[in-house]
């Protein structure tokens, strides 16, 4: 029998956590940016979890006056106290490796990296009794004020892309944005610069990509003016365990939302519709593929926008994109949507002006080279599950290439398939695969095998010849040889670049 993942019902959460919640929601954006640079005087806040958001919460938690005890599993990391970034903090104490459990029921807040699953460090226990236990996304959140727009952007595939381009629109229109969340920067990133300005004077807006994991705790404060969800595949199971948990935590996003702020979501998805039932009422719904929502014509390369409750479709000429992928076109279409629900003075007209100024982020379908064989090397790393190659390969079928595929292998169905089968069809279009990975059963094209990304490069420039395409996009995590899809992709750049 499957087990069931860990979820969390707002009702879990204690009342007194949730009517603070409420009032601090209510505080008008001065007088919250006043109270939260010394709100946690006094108290304590324990970090679970130390990397990249974990770190960054730490400091947010300093800078709202708290004591921190921050944890992580790893006996070999650098204890805080001797990093450069909180060498003038007191009250700041590291415990690494095996610890007691006791001491989170020790202190005030709890603030849990998305790295971290729940059934870990005795979470859920402290989560079902009601303790203040809160993600690092709504723990950034809680400081940041109402009036700051905010795009949040989830989904299996696609959702680094899309947050890169709207932010990119937005940068292009001289808006201040931050850009980050589970791409690049922690949204307490975002919470630290708004705390470091003038308290009536946010000068930003923020496009956020969320993942899965950032939503599993139910949030009091993150609520996005604009919120998507792209697409839901197989992906995560090992820690989500069902599709049903997996689509019912991404349709969390839209649980703080308010009638007049945008939700959508890919037409047709019965998955999706049915999790989100609940939560319906909190957002006015939009499509990707429908009206109100966007569509996109790919033969004219003209995207059609429709914001909920506005008058006319707008038209947005694509043409001039340069990312690579024609799945970039519908990137680029519900980035160009989103932009639009912020309801912040920009039109299709002056997004029209910034489509050939967009580029992919790195490591998705990223120019890499062409060597002195007169073969081009792209890096798409960021393809760590099936379905993520699989749009890629489609977005190249007209690109005769040579594919890199393989890597940890992830579970895409509670039975344990991997889904590798899916990928035939589409590789079927190209002129050979090296992989580690997939059998050769009904493949039409030269199919190599290959004992690391090394030898992988190797095989791939035996196969190509003048004009083609070296690909890698694995299908894979990366954890069996890197310490994630960058180093992937950096080392895989590296060995391109040896023979240019």
């Amino acid at each position: 029998m499957v087990s069931q993942a860990f979820i969390i019902p707002h009702e879990t959460l204690s009342s007194k956590f949730r009517a603070l919640a409420k009032m601090k929601m209510a505080e008008s954006p001065t007088v919250q940016s006043s109270i939260h640079k010394h709100d946690l005087q006094g108290q304590s806040v324990a970090i679970v979890g130390l990397g990249k958001s974990g770190m960054s919460a730490a400091r947010l938690a300093l800078a709202r006056g708290a004591s921190v005890l921050a944890v992580d599993q790893n006996e070999n990391l650098i204890p805080l106290e001797q990093n450069r970034l909180f060498e003038k903090h007191n009250g700041l104490k590291t415990v690494l490796g095996d610890f007691d459990c006791q001491l989170l029921k020790d202190v005030d807040v709890v603030v849990v990296s998305p790295g971290v699953a729940l059934e870990n460090y005795g979470l859920s226990s402290l989560l079902q009794s009601g303790s203040c236990v809160m993600s690092e996304l709504d723990f950034a959140a809680e400081v940041l004020p109402k009036n700051i727009k905010m795009l949040a952007v989830t989904g299996t595939n696609g959702k680094s892309t899309v947050t890169t381009f709207a932010g990119q629109m937005l940068h292009h229109l001289n808006i201040d944005t931050f850009v980050g969340g589970n791409l690049g920067e922690p949204l307490s990133e975002a919470a630290l610069q708004y705390l470091s300005q003038p308290a009536s004077e946010p000068k930003f807006q923020a496009v956020v990509e969320v993942s899965s994991y950032q939503l599993e705790i139910p949030s009091n404060f993150f609520s996005p003016s604009v919120a998507v969800i792209l697409n839901i595949t197989p992906d995560h199971l090992e820690r989500h365990k069902t599709m049903e948990n997996y689509a019912s935590t991404k349709c969390r996003l839209f649980s703080l939302m308010s009638n007049g702020k945008m939700g959508v979501l890919p037409h047709g998805s019965q998955l999706l519709n049915k999790a989100v039932q609940d939560h319906v009422n909190h957002f006015s719904q939009a499509w990707i593929g429908d009206f109100p929502g966007v569509k996109v014509d790919m033969e004219t390369k003209v995207a059609y926008l429709k914001v909920p409750e506005t008058q006319p479709v707008s038209q947005l000429h694509l043409d001039a994109l340069k990312a690579m992928g024609a799945h970039n076109y519908q990137n680029a279409a519900v980035a160009a949507l989103c932009v639009l629900g912020l309801d912040i003075g920009i039109d299709a007209e002056a997004l029209g002006t910034t489509i050939g100024k967009l580029s992919s982020p790195p490591h998705r379908m990223q120019f890499v080279c062409t060597d002195c064989n007169g073969i081009t090397w792209l890096d798409d790393s960021k393809a760590t599950n099936v379905e993520a190659t699989y749009a890629g390969l489609m977005g190249l079928k007209d690109h005769k290439s040579v594919i890199l595929l393989g890597g940890l292998a992830k579970v895409v169905s509670e039975q344990g398939s991997i889904g590798f089968e899916q990928l035939v069809a589409p590789l079927n279009n190209h002129k050979g695969v090296v992989t580690e990975t997939l059998s050769a059963n009904g493949l039409s094209i030269p199919s190599v095998r290959a004992t690391n990304l090394k030898d992988a490069v190797t095989q791939a420039r035996s196969m190509a010849t003048y004009g083609d395409r070296v690909v890698l996009s694995p299908g894979c995590a990366s954890f069996d040889e890197f310490k994630n899809f960058e180093h992937r992709g950096r080392v895989f750049e590296e060995l391109a670049l040896s023979s240019k």
